[in-house]
């Protein structure tokens, strides 16, 4: 579904470079999660992937058309909102078939369908300022969602949440998942949550962004029926990626690393 090949970015002629020979490809309803240092790329690679981005040089397939730009193969959730204080969850939830030209009957038929399904059918004619951030943050999963990408970028859409509302959205992030054949590639500087979404972990390396390693997780699913934290799997994937960002971050010692269970900053020396 996602092939990426040879991608170098670069910003400026004479920047050093963000990404290099960064390639990856992704199967079809695979989750694929990004982990790394801060400043590694994993941002940059979603927009080039996105087309919000053009690559220095190599190449990006969506489905074997290549991503030029914005299209209907791909949405983006983003950690901020980003939604329009002016119209209501179910307008903002609607939006993508608005642009395309849908009718207003059944653009708003099909976003109240992706709203009851993220449970906020009571909330569906509120404002973004009336609900929460973890409404807000459904919302626009919903906005997403409702154009039936093949490919869904997630740019770390659970980092401004609580612990509680972020363990809870990942649930029914599994979920959707399960439900679909949806392809997603997800960004996260959580371990923890990486591990617990992911089919496969990739972690990236910093200066220049690049993949030092990837992690199979085959702890079987749905993982929220279990403590899947008990496994040992689960603490042996973890352990070893912890060990690999930590020599990252020795390169980069002011960058904070979270820790892998709280979702916190890890403040060991």
């Amino acid at each position: 579904m996602l092939d990426i090949q040879h991608v170098d970015k670069s910003f400026g002629q004479e920047g050093p470079p963000v990404l290099d020979d960064f390639s990856l490809a992704v199967a079809e309803g695979e989750f694929v999660s990004l982990i790394g240092p801060s400043g590694c790329g994993k941002t940059t690679l979603l927009r080039i992937v996105a087309g919000l981005l053009t690559a220095t040089s190599g190449t990006v397939a969506v489905a074997g058309v290549p991503s030029l730009g914005p299209s209907r193969d791909k949405a983006v959730v983003f950690q901020h909102f980003n939604l329009f204080p002016w119209r209501t969850a179910l307008a903002n939830a609607a939006y993508g078939l608005e642009i395309q030209g849908m009718s207003r009957a059944e653009r708003e038929e099909r976003a109240m369908q992706w709203l009851v399904k993220l449970g906020l059918e009571r909330y569906a004619h509120h404002y973004p300022g009336e609900i929460s951030g973890g409404m807000r943050q459904r919302v626009g999963i919903a906005r997403a969602l409702v154009i039936e990408p093949k490919l869904l970028l997630m740019d770390e859409p659970f980092g401004a949440l609580d612990a509680l509302t972020r363990e809870h959205l990942q649930g029914e992030l599994q979920r959707i998942a399960e439900s679909t054949s949806l392809t997603i590639l997800f960004v996260t500087h959580s371990i923890d949550e990486a591990v617990y979404l992911s089919d496969r972990v990739i972690v990236m390396g910093t200066h220049p962004g690049r993949i030092i390693r990837e992690f199979q997780v085959d702890l079987r699913r749905p993982r929220y029926d279990y403590n899947f934290r008990a496994e040992p799997q689960y603490a042996a994937i973890r352990g070893e990626i912890w060990s690999l960002l930590e020599r990252e971050l020795a390169i980069t010692p002011d960058e904070p690393l979270v820790d892998a269970t709280a979702g916190g900053v890890d403040t060991r020396s």
